[in-house]
């Protein structure tokens, strides 16, 4: 019975030290993705700002062009 429960024992140790190994991993995984995402989003926003920035540029030269006229 003793040794039963030894081994019950090593299993059970072996089992949680395997699930909080692989919790870590997710979370570092988790973690990697959303900050992946995070930079995806900034890059889309600063692209789209460029554009926009443009787009005025282009409208104010427009004008200014026209009211020159």
């Amino acid at each position: 019975m003793m040794k039963i429960a030894g081994e019950t024992n090593t299993m059970v140790t072996k089992i949680k030290e395997t699930i909080l190994k692989v919790s870590i991993n997710n979370q570092t995984m988790n973690a990697t993705n959303i900050l992946g995402i995070l930079e995806d989003l900034q890059y889309l926003i600063q692209s789209n700002m460029e554009d926009w920035v443009f787009q005025i540029q282009k409208i104010l030269a427009d004008e200014l062009h026209a009211y020159k006229r």
